[in-house]
């Protein structure tokens, strides 16, 4: 989908929601919009225009990236000119990403317009996938499995947690990335029943599992994978919670695909870990969709949640932790098919020992 057809979409919402325009700060939001990469911009999505306020440091590179977009250069304060930009009537923004602050200042500079709050206008039209940003998904991962088999080649060669979390992310960027998707979590033992936990300058011991988070970003587009790693002999307890981690793991994906709530596939792995004991060790959601933000929707979890849709990237993460002790986490990244799902990630999921 073009972003020009993304335009088309969002004024579509508009007409629906009966707003007169719509003032989108999110910059994920914008860049999805208008193309626009930067870190100060404000959107006004229109009838018939879209225009974007940014200053004068993206005056040049602005008007190269936006598709079918006006581009005004405001002061640093891009509410000055915001007025200029916005017509009269029911106006909508976004009210998870303004503050209340921000909300009166748009009053004040917005008079005789009806402000009106609205929640996941663009991020409703985000959540399925087009051709374009699923090739995007599918560079990124491809790159993270490439650092990430290449680690458990080379072991962990007595690298501290951080090191081996610098060295991941180096090797995606000199493959093409742009950077890791988020902070690369690198845990050793007890440290990995922390699920996000902070990779230490403490060396990764033997006879333990050490979880790897890690995912890449190409053009703004996120990947997002966890394997976890044996360095020797392990104790009863983790080798066992392996073995119920990759069954739940994969009795999800296997009921992935269209059709299905959310909460009914966390259920199918909750289901699993719960009947071996350890339910308890499970704490955080199934999953998450991922895309521009590494964490977006559809969210799979026993509260809220949506039903699947084709062109919905998830991912599919049951972990077990035993504090004190060590945890236990694998994740495949998914494309939601007509039939099932694609699973993006191409590392192997059974247990596997590598050297430190």
């Amino acid at each position: 989908m073009s972003i020009a057809a993304r335009q088309g979409r969002i004024r579509e919402e508009l007409r629906g929601q009966g707003l007169d325009a719509v003032v989108v700060t999110d910059l994920v939001n914008i860049r999805y919009l208008s193309g626009f990469v930067g870190s100060n911009g404000v959107l006004v999505v229109g009838p018939t225009s879209l225009v974007l306020l940014t200053d004068s440091r993206y005056a040049t590179a602005a008007r190269d990236q936006v598709t079918d977009t006006d581009v005004v250069i405001a002061g640093r304060d891009l509410l000055d000119r915001l007025a200029e930009t916005v017509p009269r009537g029911r106006v909508g923004f976004e009210a998870e990403n303004v503050t209340v602050a921000r909300r009166d200042r748009l009053a004040a500079r917005l008079e005789g317009v009806d402000l009106v709050p609205t929640a996941g206008i663009v991020e409703g039209l985000r959540v399925v996938k087009d051709p374009g940003e699923l090739d995007l998904i599918r560079d990124a991962t491809r790159i993270a499995d490439a650092a990430l088999s290449e680690l458990i080649t080379r072991g962990f060669a007595g690298r501290t947690e951080a090191r081996v979390a610098w060295d991941l992310e180096g090797a995606m960027r000199d493959a093409g990335a742009e950077g890791a998707s988020f902070d690369i979590i690198v845990a050793g033992g007890a440290h990995g029943a922390l699920p996000h936990a902070v990779p230490r300058a403490v060396a990764v011991p033997p006879d333990t599992l050490v979880v790897v988070d890690m995912g890449a970003r190409v053009g703004g587009y996120a990947s997002d994978c966890t394997r976890t790693l044996c360095t020797g002999t392990l104790p009863r307890a983790l080798e066992e919670a392996y073995a119920v981690c990759l069954e739940a793991q994969r009795a999800a994906l296997a009921a992935c695909r269209p059709g299905v709530h959310s909460g009914d596939l966390d259920s199918v792995a909750r289901g699993v870990i719960a009947d071996a004991g350890l339910g308890e060790h499970f704490g955080h959601g199934l999953g998450h969709g991922v895309g521009l933000d590494i964490h977006e929707r559809p969210w799979l979890r026993q509260e809220g949640g949506e039903v699947l849709k084709t062109g919905m990237v998830v991912t599919i993460e049951p972990g077990i932790y035993f504090e004190g002790v060590g945890g236990v986490r694998i994740e495949d990244l998914a494309i939601v098919t007509d039939d099932g799902c694609e699973v993006l990630t191409g590392v192997p999921t059974d247990l596997t020992t590598t050297t430190i």
